[in-house]
């Protein structure tokens, strides 16, 4: 849950409440793609500086180390040995990324590792798999990554289908969560109207702990 406390001009200072912890925002968050920070930085040195939330990558930790292993070990926190909240992202942006070995359509994204060059298929089920495999505190709905020089008739169509995609999330969310082995999950929009929340749709999030998943 998110709370508002005080705003200045078009700056806002608040505090984001997750099953992991309260992140004081706005906030910086230190990038561990793999699990792992670059630079032999543990986690007891992120506890040390006082990192809030640290970032994963929804792609790189599917094609290494693999996010049904990662699953078995009992989720990312474990397998990190980190108990503060994680955010994983959806792909989305590694998709935009390897341009040159990845075809967009309206089912999802084929592409190719950039590991060993396999054939991979990534939608909105399958992001969203993906991550609750990996347990993470915080998911990323799968969005389409369009270039910043694509033309206005392009985003337009790019927004549209990024909307499309997360319905698609919040359904596979609710498939997931009434599995026997899953808690429910409480689902909620960003207040709004539809257009509203559809110029919303590349930034909004789910919050996922141990497959209990919500839509903030």
């Amino acid at each position: 849950m998110y709370k508002l406390l005080t705003k200045d001009g078009m700056a806002k200072r608040g505090e984001f409440e997750t099953v992991h912890g309260t992140i004081q925002t706005p906030v910086f968050m230190n990038v561990g793609t793999v699990g792992a920070i670059k630079g032999a930085v543990s986690t007891d040195d992120l506890r040390t500086i006082g990192t809030q939330v640290e970032l994963s990558n929804t792609y790189h930790l599917h094609v290494r180390t693999g996010d049904k292993l990662i699953k078995q070990f009992g989720g990312l926190h474990k397998f990190m040995g980190w108990d503060k909240p994680i955010l994983t992202d959806s792909g989305g942006f590694q998709v935009f990324s390897l341009s040159g070995l990845r075809k967009i359509k309206e089912e999802g994204v084929y592409f190719q590792s950039h590991i060993d060059g396999h054939h991979i298929f990534m939608g909105p089920e399958e992001s969203m798999q993906i991550q609750s495999n990996l347990a993470s505190t915080i998911a990323m709905a799968f969005d389409e990554c369009p270039s910043s020089v694509a033309d206005r008739e392009y985003m337009v169509h790019s927004v549209a289908r990024t909307t499309r995609w997360l319905k698609r999330c919040k359904a596979e969310m609710n498939r997931l969560n009434s599995l026997e082995e899953s808690a429910l999950m409480s689902t909620r929009f960003p207040s709004g109207s539809s257009a509203e929340i559809a110029n919303v749709a590349h930034m909004t999030s789910t919050s996922t702990h141990d497959k209990n998943l919500n839509f903030l």
